[in-house]
């Protein structure tokens, strides 16, 4: 049959990213407790496209993704994002899996169990070498020192949401991601709490007021002080319960480069 895709194009324009976008599809994920999760992934698959080719073949991402049977692993998105490289005759490659993780976490007073919902990413890009960034978002709770100070009963108090994402040197589990979000956060929050795990919760937020400038800079020190990471990104977002917007903290860092300690004025952000 007649290869359309892969005739020849005189436009000469290089497409930097085509592929397929929004597939849903199951996949096994590594659990440091229980081993291993089954989950269903959002993945978008994409490689380069020369100037010389009309199209790529999209059916071949959905070939070479099945052939990894959904398991997902560092080891698994290099030997993937490769295998796209080489079968679609590519520069580069790129993975995205978005995918819902939970936790079993028990309430602080009660001890009933009830699973956290997780939002995790892994982007893989092959070139000449591998790159992959995974993100975690955590909920938590944030309760503002501000509004505690100058009322004499309570203080507005909302969720918010700890982002991070990470390059490692060495595997760092999701768990102790979403742990660094949680322990430097007013309070975590749960899925299922009876009155004196509430009571707990919003005590806890109480006496433990953050800006969100000082969740973010909490959990950056976390960062910092693990050798497994060699770059990070953050970004804390509180949505506001007395106020119609968010409040929102970022930061980006490069640790295999010299630290100034101050934020730089560069699209996107410090660090690029």
């Amino acid at each position: 049959m007649r290869d359309v895709q892969s005739e020849r194009d005189s436009r000469r324009i290089s497409i930097d990213r085509v592929g397929v976008s929004d597939v849903s599809y199951p996949i096994v994920v590594l659990d440091q407790k229980e081993n291993i999760q089954h989950t269903v992934a959002s993945v978008t698959m994409s490689v380069s496209l020369p100037h010389e080719y009309r199209g790529t073949h999209m059916s071949r991402f959905i070939e070479v993704l099945g052939e990894f049977q959904g398991r997902v692993t560092l080891s698994s998105l290099e030997h993937i994002t490769e295998d796209l490289r080489k079968i679609l005759d590519a520069e580069c490659a790129e993975l995205d899996f978005s995918f819902p993780y939970f936790l079993l976490r028990k309430a602080p007073v009660t001890g009933i169990a009830s699973y956290t919902r997780y939002d995790v990413t892994f982007k893989a890009t092959k070139g000449d070498v591998f790159d992959l960034v995974t993100t975690v978002v955590v909920p938590v709770q944030t309760l503002c020192p501000c509004s505690r100070e100058i009322s004499e009963k309570g203080a507005h108090n909302q969720r918010a949401s700890v982002e991070i994402s990470v390059r490692m040197k060495g595997l760092v589990w999701i768990e102790e991601l979403v742990e660094i979000a949680e322990k430097n956060a007013s309070a975590p929050v749960y899925t299922l709490l009876k009155r004196e795990d509430e009571k707990f919760v919003t005590e806890q937020a109480y006496n433990t007021p953050r800006f969100v400038e000082d969740v973010l800079r909490d959990v950056a020190v976390a960062l910092e002080g693990e050798e497994r990471i060699s770059w990070y990104r953050i970004r804390v977002t509180s949505n506001e319960s007395i106020h119609n917007h968010n409040a929102f903290a970022s930061l980006e860092r490069d640790k295999t480069r010299s630290a100034e300690g101050r934020a730089e004025c560069l699209p996107g952000g410090a660090g690029k």
